[in-house]
């Protein structure tokens, strides 16, 4: 029985009819996009939204928070002065879970190590009707296409994963705490409207091509910042024999791309899948509306004329792609991996492969590397490095080790994980290698950047699909092309692994497993919140400080970044996962990541009143107790990759005013609104080489602030001289009472 059915009954209700208002306003067809947009905007639109121009109200249909970001969205949450959240939304516990050893010993670590964590997120939880998934439970995207993702409508998560929903034909965006905590409480949520890039699949996947190919591909094509600002939409008959979770694969590592989401059309596969997951009644209505839960006919024909950019793939030409080292958009087909590893100098040993994550954990993903794994047990192989399995939730755990993919798995050298997010977000307590010792490893997951998954900077990290990275953990080589190469086995046998094949669904249906849902209380009024006063992990939050009216002058550069500075860079996630809901501990990790223009390294800068140079934080908390604000400077796509909100609360926190890049990741750029900062961008991104060490800078225009009106960055250098340069923004008025207010949360907890 599906989850929420009622609500979802009442969006197809009204669907049709605000699709016509929205054709008729526009006076054309729409893209399917467009008709989930159009459907939820808080009221019916006069005017058509200009696309990457104009700021719309939007009313999602529901929330999901995994624990890490959950924290610190409930702790905001509570000071939003609501009885209960105004939208159906749940907590996933899958971030705090360290791999170590093996699932059932790191389940067991990590509930007695995140107890009082887990107690606070169950116990907020269930005073304010949020549904509560425990550890072990599974990765918050899996478990939401599993139970809650449904064809046509929008959800918002505090996760940068959250598009993995538009694999169930669902608009689903990642957004930081703040924005959660909007929803929760009943208001409408702010998107600028998108631009449209649709990506037309022809043709149909083969042998050792398979759907995160599709995305390795685009992101070799599009960059990390390609998609920002944008909706990807897929079209055209390649869609149709993706899988559903394939399709959640794709739309999962969109995020990569700097996409606001990505989306598929509802058809047979989503079906499919709606009835395995025992939501029989929603494929039913989805069936009803199918006609509306997809674009209008003229799109695929004549896409040129709804779409602000066209990209097709031949997925019958398509080959496996191997991207890396460092950057998700990296792509190499394989064919080339041998040349690109001579060439870059890349270590060719394959020290460790690992499957499974948020991306690739479905039965489909499993039961393909089986195949591959059970062909090789049949020759006499086994893999030579060491290779790991993260299902994605306990259903396709106990699926999978019911039907014996595990079983082959292990017996093919695999270390079976708890179903969390383990390696793919640094909670991975490796002891393989030493930090320093450069190294090469291999994942069918999202995101690579350096020291990202295990906080080693010298490890390589590369991205592929879970048929390649078994293929290759079987030989011990990231430069093995499964597709041509032969390997030899113990008997000194040349023998060659053959394209896998496997079910996207189980013939048996799904095992549940262990039930890992808890209900909220029916009465919250009586539920106390767990939060100890003496807690280091676990700290209540004060509200920040309004604007004083003033132009800021005078302020020192905390920082001046180089290169990639992604929310990694500015709050590290692995161990300080922990920290997450102690806004202060966490704040010890600010910036300890991002590079230093002015002297190379990472995580130092120079006090510029006394001359020391220390940690980033110490010197941020140097200046705030001395009563000093100050700036950060900073370079392209700044502050891409995962939502964390974190990024934008710990400058803040600690005396941060602006943040002036020379662009931003969209994300991040509406997170340091949220918190009453001013994200700007340097109107010339050249001036940028401008600011010194020790430069005092003042931003002048805040007093005489519009929309679109540019302020100005004045300067002043310690030799006297001074340069003025041009900053733009892209507050609207609504967006300037947060900073006004001093955040967000501020302006909420006033109204109520």
């Amino acid at each position: 029985m599906t989850a929420n059915l009622d609500m979802i009954k009442k969006v197809y209700e009204g669907f049709a009819g605000k699709v016509e208002h929205a054709r008729t306003l526009l006076g054309r067809p729409l893209t399917y996009a467009e008709k989930i947009l159009y459907t939820h905007l808080w009221e019916l639109p006069t005017v058509a939204p200009a696309r990457g121009k104009d700021y719309c109200d939007l009313a999602p249909d529901r929330v999901a928070m995994q624990d890490a970001t959950a924290q610190m969205a409930l702790l905001q949450f509570m000071s939003a002065g609501k009885k209960e959240a105004a939208v159906p939304s749940t907590v996933h516990c899958d971030h705090l879970i360290q791999a170590q050893t093996g699932a059932v010993e790191d389940l067991n670590r990590a509930n007695n190590d995140n107890k009082e964590v887990y107690d606070f997120l169950e116990s907020v939880s269930s005073k304010y009707g949020i549904g509560f998934w425990k550890p072990g439970a599974g990765i918050i995207h899996q478990v939401v296409l599993e139970n809650y993702a449904f064809p046509g409508g929008m959800m918002i998560g505090t996760d940068s994963h959250t598009p993995n929903a538009g694999g169930l034909g669902m608009i689903a965006i990642g957004v930081g705490g703040a924005d959660a905590v909007d929803v929760m409480a009943g208001m409408a949520w702010e998107l600028k409207w998108p631009k449209l890039i649709g990506v037309k699949l022809t043709g149909k996947l083969n042998g050792w091509t398979s759907p995160k190919d599709v995305i390795l591909k685009l992101a070799g094509i599009l960059t990390v910042k390609g998609g920002t600002g944008a909706i990807v939409e897929y079209f055209g008959e390649g869609t149709e024999a993706i899988s559903c979770t394939g399709k959640g694969t794709i739309c999962n590592m969109g995020a990569e791309i700097g996409a606001t989401t990505s989306l598929f059309p509802y058809d047979a596969k989503m079906a499919a899948y709606l009835k395995s997951t025992d939501r029989a009644d929603l494929a039913e209505l989805a069936n009803k509306h199918a006609n509306e839960l997809k674009a209008d006919a003229d799109v695929a024909s004549n896409p040129e004329k709804y779409f602000d950019e066209i990209i097709e793939i031949n997925l019958d030409e398509l080959e496996p792609h191997i991207n890396g080292p460092f950057t998700p958009d990296l792509a190499w087909p394989i064919s080339k991996m041998k040349e690109a590893a001579k060439a870059n100098n890349y270590p060719e040993k394959l020290s460790v492969a690992l499957i499974g994550s948020c991306t690739n954990s479905s039965y489909e993903d499993i039961d393909r590397s089986t195949n591959i794994a059970r062909q090789a047990l049949a020759v006499g192989l086994k893999a030579k490095s060491q290779f790991t399995i993260t299902p994605g939730s306990e259903q396709v755990r106990a699926t999978i080790e019911r039907d014996g993919q595990l079983e082959t798995l292990t017996e093919l050298g695999g270390v079976i994980l708890a179903n969390a997010c383990g390696p793919c977000i640094g909670m991975w307590k490796r002891m393989d290698v030493k930090t320093g010792e450069r190294n090469t490893i291999i994942t069918s997951f999202n995101r690579n950047f350096a020291k990202r998954n295990d906080g080693n900077p010298d490890t390589l990290a590369f991205v592929a699909s879970p048929e390649i990275v078994t293929a290759l953990a079987i030989a011990g080589s990231i430069t093995f092309n499964p597709l041509t190469d032969e390997l030899v086995n113990e008997k000194g046998e040349k023998v060659k692994l053959q394209a896998p094949v496997g079910d996207e669904l189980p013939s048996r249906g799904f095992d549940q497993g262990e039930n890992g849902f808890v209900s909220p209380a029916e009465d919250g009024g009586s539920v106390e919140v767990k939060v100890a006063p003496t807690s280091d992990r676990l700290q209540l939050l004060e509200p920040f400080t309004p604007w004083d009216g003033n132009d800021p002058e005078g302020l020192p550069v905390l920082l001046k970044a180089k290169g990639k500075c992604t929310t990694d860079h500015i709050s590290m996630a692995g161990p300080w996962l922990k920290y997450r809901g102690h806004l202060d501990n966490i704040s010890n990790n600010m910036f300890i990541g991002a590079i230093n223009a002015y002297t190379g390294e990472p995580g130092k800068v120079k006090n510029v009143f006394s001359g020391v140079t220390s940690s980033v934080p110490d010197v941020a908390r140097e200046y705030k107790a001395a009563g000093i604000n100050w700036v950060v400077v900073g370079d392209e796509n700044y502050g891409e990759g995962s939502s964390r909100e974190h990024a934008a609360l710990e400058p803040r926190h600690l005396g941060g005013r602006a943040i002036i890049v020379k662009s931003f990741a969209r994300i991040h750029e509406t997170n340091l609104k949220k918190q009453g900062m001013l994200p700007l961008t340097f109107a010339n991104p050249a001036d940028y080489d401008k600011v010194r060490e020790d430069d005092r800078v003042s931003i002048i225009g805040l007093k005489e602030f519009a929309p679109g009106k540019q302020l100005t960055l004045l300067l002043k250098h310690s030799d006297g001289t001074t340069d003025e340069c041009k900053l733009n923004h892209t507050f609207n008025e609504r967006q300037f009472e947060w900073f006004k207010a001093g955040s967000a949360l501020n302006l909420i907890a006033a109204g109520a």
